[in-house]
């Protein structure tokens, strides 16, 4: 759920900087003529229009025909947003070949040493503010319309980030970090607090994003991650509201995964939560403090990958016949945040991370997480040990590291981008 959490006083940690970078080739988006919002409406007369121009319109909206499933109810959001009730076997997961007429899996046994308490789902995203809900039996998704596909640069590559390739030296530009990360052990899981922000995103070719990664595999083209946190990405949504997401691949993002319910993949169990929505309430400058509880772990029993948002709410799961590597363990677990740094200008982008102030500001200004866990093959919440840090652009992002009764293992982290520092 979202908290909002009071200032205690820490002690300062000195920062350790490594390198982590990721080269990403943006394309161009296409110019998108104006649409209707609707996802589901028929295409017009647009004989004015190239061959090709219609060709891609034609796919567009038979995408959209696949990707929005009959809604039971619907209901509009404050943000512009419409989320469709759809009932859960209808949910885009259940197009997948391997589960196909199947129901959704139990729900697991919760790690030990797990505190979960009476959760308040319904004040968490902006869409629940007017009291509206969703029927038990259906699952809240977000309808995705013909201006979001329009924004991407091809239909099948939209819900899909651009393939990374990631490498551990200074090379690379494109995808920015400032992360911990635990490493040289089996992973079955992991928890933390964020508290989420809306920083400032420069233009739509670019992101910002705060999760936990889940990593297995070599980084090469086997990669294996789950992903789950907030972001703000005006390619992806088409605003600039700090939205709770989801991302997956088997394949260094090559062909496999998306964000969200924009492909066969994740199974929403809950009613409560619409992947891709934006959160409300959001945390401010000098004032206020909001966090998000996130916690990914390992079915003991079936293998699939669960997902829990704030105090106890079960999102749904990642299958494990999805994954090759993640079907046993994971091998690498990072927290922070990632920014796309496009260099539009001539120049290091604006963009912000995390609020948006270098983590030295501390509490109420800078970005943090807290209570840092990962998950044991004994199903076991754990503190992390032998944390490093990685700030790859110190000057324009960076990260600082405390420890402390209250907070557990936690971390301070972001920047404004461009400053005397980041040219």
């Amino acid at each position: 759920m979202a908290y909002s959490v009071s200032h205690n006083s820490f002690s300062t940690i000195p920062l350790f900087v490594g390198f982590l970078v990721v080269a990403s080739s943006l394309a161009h988006v296409l110019s998108s003529p104006l649409m209707s919002d609707s996802g589901n409406r028929q295409m017009k007369d647009r004989t004015f229009k190239p061959a090709k121009d219609i060709q891609k319109l034609r796919r567009i909206n038979a995408y959209l025909k696949k990707i929005n499933k009959p809604a039971m109810k619907t209901i509009q959001s404050p943000d512009g947003d419409i989320i469709d009730c759809v009932l859960s076997h209808l949910q885009p997961a259940f197009d997948h070949p391997e589960l196909r007429g199947q129901k959704p899996s139990d729900p697991p046994a919760r790690p030990k040493r797990h505190n979960s308490t009476d959760a308040n789902p319904e004040n968490l995203q902006l869409w629940t503010g007017s009291g509206e809900s969703c029927p038990k039996g259906t699952v809240p998704i977000r309808r995705t319309t013909e201006k979001d596909v329009l924004r991407a640069s091809s239909v099948r590559r939209y819900g899909r980030t651009r393939r990374r390739h990631i490498r551990r030296d200074s090379t690379g530009s494109g995808h920015e970090h400032a992360v911990v990360f635990v490493n040289g052990d089996q992973y079955y899981g992991a928890k933390a607090s964020l508290n989420v922000w809306a920083p400032h995103v420069t233009n739509e070719y670019e992101f910002s994003l705060s999760q936990i990664w889940i990593i297995s595999g070599s980084f090469g083209n086997d990669l294996n991650t789950i992903e789950a946190g907030w972001q703000v990405s005006p390619e992806l949504y088409g605003d600039i509201y700090p939205r709770f997401f989801t991302y997956w691949t088997t394949d260094a993002y090559r062909a496999t995964g998306c964000y969200n319910l924009l492909c066969s993949g994740f199974v929403q169990t809950t009613n409560k939560i619409a992947i891709g929505a934006a959160i409300s309430p959001i945390s401010s400058y000098n004032g206020r403090q909001f966090d998000i509880d996130i916690m990914v772990w390992k079915d003991p029993k079936h293998g699939h990958w669960w997902l829990e948002f704030g105090s106890g709410l079960l999102v749904g799961y990642w299958p494990a016949f999805l994954f090759s590597h993640l079907r046993s363990h994971a091998n690498m677990i990072q927290f922070g945040g990632e920014i796309v740094n496009t260099r539009s200008s001539g120049f290091h982008t604006s963009t912000q991370m995390g609020s948006g102030h270098f983590a030295e500001e501390g509490f109420g200004k800078a970005a943090y997480f807290r209570n840092l866990q990962t998950v044991d093959w004994d199903n076991n919440l754990l503190p992390l040990t032998n944390l490093h840090l990685l700030a790859d652009h110190s000057d324009c992002y960076d990260i600082r590291q405390g420890r402390n009764n209250v907070w557990g293992n936690y971390f301070y982290y972001g920047g404004p981008g461009r400053n005397v520092r980041c040219p």
